[in-house]
């Protein structure tokens, strides 16, 4: 039997991903640092954060110095609006009465995945900018993920769609 070799260096990106992750103003450090640990694993080099400023878990942040770009911007709305006009798909990570269903979703590469507050989700403002919204199904109670946990989903679930970036 041969020897197992533990943490294989990362995997080749042939092109840079476009996908951006934005966050709605977040409660708590502790799942923005989740989001970025696992945008970073995805290959995603930028990550917006709206609200008051915050800063990453310092592990994190100095695992993520080289790749991952995090910016602290005032309100999402405008950053939106900007995204929009660079030519990035406006997707919401939230529940709606038209929410499409992440195992049905099609993401177009240049895509911003928005992400809602932890307890009021994504506001009724910006809920009218976005192109989509989308939805992780749940069996049980409560009715949705953890932001950080729902994050990590809908960031699986592009790079299956978008393996080579």
């Amino acid at each position: 039997m041969s020897e197992q070799v533990r943490h294989r260096p990362p995997r080749e990106l042939p092109r840079p991903r476009e996908l951006v992750v934005v966050c709605a103003p977040l409660r708590s450090k502790v799942n923005l640092s989740r989001i970025a640990r696992a945008a970073g694993c995805c290959g995603v080099t930028r990550i917006i954060a709206t609200g008051r400023p915050m800063k990453l878990d310092p592990e994190i942040a100095r695992d993520a110095a080289e790749t991952l770009t995090l910016e602290n911007r005032r309100s999402l709305t405008p950053v939106l609006k900007d995204l929009r006009a660079a030519g990035h798909r406006l997707v919401g990570l939230e529940q709606t009465t038209d929410s499409h269903d992440l195992h049905h979703y099609a993401f177009e590469r240049k895509t911003a995945l928005v992400v809602g507050n932890e307890r009021s989700g994504i506001a009724e403002e910006a809920l009218a900018v976005l192109d989509a919204t989308v939805e992780i199904p749940v069996w049980g109670l409560p009715y949705s993920y953890n932001a950080a946990t729902a994050t990590c989903m809908a960031l699986y679930e592009y790079c299956r769609q978008w393996p080579e970036g």
